[in-house]
């Protein structure tokens, strides 16, 4: 009597397989860090910023300045939330992991490459060298992504995942900063900082202009909005950091060098080593990352996928279909990882 076997497929998306410690929302489309407390706290510190300037100065700056003020606050203030959700809800550039035929090949090609390492004695380091503008660049092997990493890519800790030109993993933003959403993170800080400063201006305009009519003291009991929470948790904390920061960003953007590589000193000079990617020109520097080409990301996240749910089969044959399935799966991007580490 013949095996009678019953396939059900149903369809996956390729969010639902991803390795790593991401969060997906909304069939995919949006990407973060399981870690989002500080992004919320980020969320509560803008808006709540805002309302407060919205409801205790805009009204009286509206009427005895300028209506511009308001609209300008407000368009300046939609677009900080449009940078941020921007840069917090994108694929920062991560790289897919090795299949296990692609990873045991790797294995392959490096025991052939170093040899037979004594029993005892530590392997050498497993690194590749490629040449970018005449500079010698080595090729870092992940032993979780089982990949020779692309230039400039690094492994975040965090989200475990190997990410494309690699800045830093910020929690402010509850995501990575990488290739693909640098500059909105730049912008978010950008923008970020005009509207401390905007606020904090009008604040210190509508206080003197209170004061001039019925003193300081009377001023700062009209408007409760203004001075325990504005003045001095804005200046002091929200003001300063931030605008420290978009100037730290605006300095490295202008060498084309990333947070990663500043801390660990990769260009620092030392050995004669220069820092192959910047074109040695800060407006060069500044148009290649900021107005840059957009790239499309590697994991293709909505994809989609087969999974089979195999009945009355023989279990060798059901790993074959799963062995099957699964470099369906990945084959497309792996190819991608592939074609990035011999550019």
């Amino acid at each position: 009597m013949s095996a009678v076997m019953m396939v059900s497929k149903k369809a996956v998306r390729r969010w639902e397989k991803l390795p790593g410690r991401n969060t997906f929302c909304c069939d995919g489309r949006v990407m973060m860090a399981r870690q989002k407390g500080v992004f919320y706290l980020t969320l509560v510190l803008i808006v709540g910023t805002c309302s407060l300037f919205f409801s205790f100065e805009c009204p009286y700056l509206a009427l005895h300045l300028s209506p511009a003020i308001p609209v300008f606050a407000a368009l300046l203030f939609l677009f900080v939330l449009a940078m941020l959700l921007r840069t917090s809800f994108s694929d920062p550039g991560v790289l897919p992991r090795a299949l296990p035929d692609e990873a045991a090949f790797i294995e392959m090609e490096i025991e052939a490459t170093n040899g037979s390492v004594p029993a005892g004695q530590r392997p050498p380091p497993r690194i590749r060298n490629v040449q970018i503008n005449n500079q010698i660049v080595k090729l870092k092997y992940c032993y979780t992504c089982k990949i020779f990493r692309p230039p400039r890519a690094s492994h975040c800790s965090i989200c475990d995942n190997c990410v494309e030109r690699f800045d830093h993993h910020c929690p402010w933003v509850g995501n990575c900063v990488g290739k693909r959403n640098y500059r909105y993170f730049y912008l978010f800080t950008l923008s970020l900082s005009l509207l401390t400063i905007y606020i904090f201006s009008f604040d210190i305009v509508h206080i003197v202009m209170r004061s001039m009519k019925t003193g300081f003291v009377s001023a700062l009991k009209e408007t409760p909005g203004t001075y325990p929470f504005r003045t001095v948790v804005v200046c002091f904390f929200t003001l300063w950091s931030v605008v420290g920061l978009t100037g730290f960003h605006t300095y490295l953007i202008s060498l084309n060098q990333t947070t990663n590589e500043d801390i660990k000193g990769s260009w620092s000079g030392k050995n004669r080593v220069q820092n192959p990617y910047s074109h040695k020109n800060v407006l060069k520097n500044c148009c290649e990352v900021l107005c840059g080409p957009v790239y499309p990301s590697v994991l293709d996240r909505r994809g989609l996928l087969e999974s089979s749910a195999i009945k009355g089969i023989q279990p060798a044959a059901t790993a074959t279909v799963s062995k099957s399935t699964d470099s369906v799966q990945q084959i497309s991007v792996s190819r991608l990882v592939l074609h990035s580490l011999h550019c």
